[in-house]
Order: structure tokens, then C-alpha cells, then sequence
């Protein structure tokens, strides 16, 4: 719908404010508050401190937040490096091929996240793919459910690539090898950067499928958030949420500066 008239568009600016703050602000507002209440009996918390952060940020909590930092970069790559490997090929394959590969890579988004934890706990149960009780099996179950997004990244940025820059490397004699690592992928560091800033960001709040594989040993911190609100502990959980926040927030402005400094290249 077209609005002409600067009062119809200040009401669709207010209306669309609203919904922001009560849908998005405000949950997570909430959240943060409740990180820092000692006590929340009325309309509004009392007690304020950092006690529960503090806690948030040593033992347990810590080791988990630690644990999904590194699943969370380690699956990013992986998905990375598998999403754009198979975006390029799918790019050079027969149409219908590419059809059947877009489709495979986008599978584990079409699934629910618990049927997808349990095929990989029976399928990587057993010798010689025994991953069952590793951290392994949580990296692969991260970085499966990120490579669609992945995929769809780079499939996006090869769609919209003028073809012409390709064209002219190879009418100058470069090889497939020097197209792909001079021409296409310098192109792709942009798209790149913003596939691994989104696989960062859903793999640290990734919660179904670890919830059916992790091991004792390799918790990560939604799993212990997960495990503070059963046990009532509400205050504590939502220190850690504000924590994962934070942290996920400036993994995100940190891989979001790669990523402008490769646009600018």
C-alpha cells in the first residue's frame, strides 16, 4: 500500500515502533533486568547488582559460555567452507542437479531440530563413526543445522555476481584455480562474512538438536540457561541469557568489521 501523506506515514512509523518494542525490546529487556534483580515482586525489580552476572561469569557458566564460543566458530567455519564448496558447484552442475543439491542443504531447516539430534545420535553411535559422548557430535549437529544458511549465502551472492569479470579473467588465459581465488572469491568475502556472522549467531542460541547430544563434558551455555530455569533458578538464567547476548553481540560487530573491511577491498 502506498502512502502519500506525511500523517499516514507517521502512523505506519508509530505502529511499526510499537510493535518492536512489545514483540522485540521489550522481551529482552525484560531479560536483562531480571539479570540484574535481586528480587522481582511488584511492577518493576528491586535489588539491583551485578551479583547474579558475576555468577553468570565464573564456573559452570563460564565453562559453557566457553564451550559455545567454540562450537559456535568452529561449526561456523566448517559450515562456511562446506556452504560455499557446494554453492560454487552447484553453480557449474546440470539444472537439475543444482535442484537436488539446494534442496538437500536446505533439508535440516525443514525438519524439526529434535528428529534431526536423535538421527544423529543413532547414526554416529557406533564404530567406525563413533562421535556419541565426544563434543564432536555437537559440532556436527551445529554446524548441519547452519549450512543451509550458509548455502543460501553464497548461492545468493553467486546469483547476483555480473558474470562479465569471470568472462574477461578467462579470455586472458587465467585458469578455473586463478578465476575462483583472484576473481570470485575476493568478490564473495562480503557474502562470506555475513554467512559466518549468521552461523555465530544461530549456533550460540542453538538449543534442540545440543539438548540430544551433548555430552556432561561439553555443555553449552544454552544448555545450562535451559537447566537453570527447570530448576527454578530464574534470576541466574536470565544473567546468563544477558551474557550470551552480549557476547554473541560482539561476536556479530566483530565478524561484521571483517566483513567491511572486505567490501572495501
Amino acid at each position: 500500500m502506498l502512502l502519500w501523506t506525511r500523517r499516514s506515514r507517521a502512523v505506519l512509523l508509530g505502529v511499526f515502533a510499537v510493535v518492536v518494542a512489545v514483540v522485540f525490546v521489550a522481551p529482552l529487556a525484560t531479560v536483562v533486568l531480571a539479570g540484574l534483580a535481586g528480587s522481582w515482586t511488584g511492577a518493576l525489580p528491586s535489588n539491583l547488582g551485578l551479583a547474579h552476572l558475576g555468577g553468570a561469569l565464573s564456573g559452570e557458566n563460564l565453562a559453557s559460555l566457553s564451550v559455545s564460543l567454540q562450537t559456535a566458530f568452529v561449526a561456523g567455519g566448517l559450515a562456511l567452507v562446506l556452504g560455499a564448496w557446494a554453492a560454487l558447484a552447484a553453480r557449474e552442475a546440470p539444472r537439475w542437479l543444482s535442484r537436488i543439491v539446494d534442496a538437500v542443504f536446505h533439508l535440516p531447516i525443514a525438519v524439526p531440530s529434535v528428529a534431526l539430534g536423535l538421527g544423529l545420535l543413532i547414526a554416529f553411535n557406533s564404530p567406525p563413526l563413533l562421535l556419541g559422548g565426544t563434543r564432536w557430535i555437537v559440532i556436527l549437529g551445529h554446524a548441519v543445522l547452519v549450512l543451509a544458511f550458509s548455502f543460501s549465502a553464497v548461492s545468493a551472492a553467486l546469483d547476483r555476481l555480473d558474470p562479465a569479470y569471470r568472462l574477461a579473467a578467462e579470455s586472458l588465459g587465467a585458469s578455473p584455480i586463478r578465476v575462483l581465488t583472484r576473481v570470485t572469491l575476493p568478490m564473495l568475502l562480503p557474502a562470506l562474512g555475513a554467512a559466518a556472522g549468521l552461523a555465530v549467531a544461530l549456533s550460540m542460541g542453538e538449543l534442540g538438536v545440543t539438548v540430544m547430544v551433548y555430552p556432561a563434558t561439553w555443555k553449552t551455555l544454552p544448555v545450562t540457561i535451559f537447566a537453570l530455569t527447570d530448576r527454578g533458578q530464574a534470576f541466574q538464567a536470565a544473567a546468563g541469557t544477558t551474557v550470551l547476548l552480549v557476547v554473541t553481540l560482539v561476536a556479530l560487530v566483530g565478524l561484521g568489521r571483517i566483513r567491511s573491511a572486505a567490501s572495501v577491498r
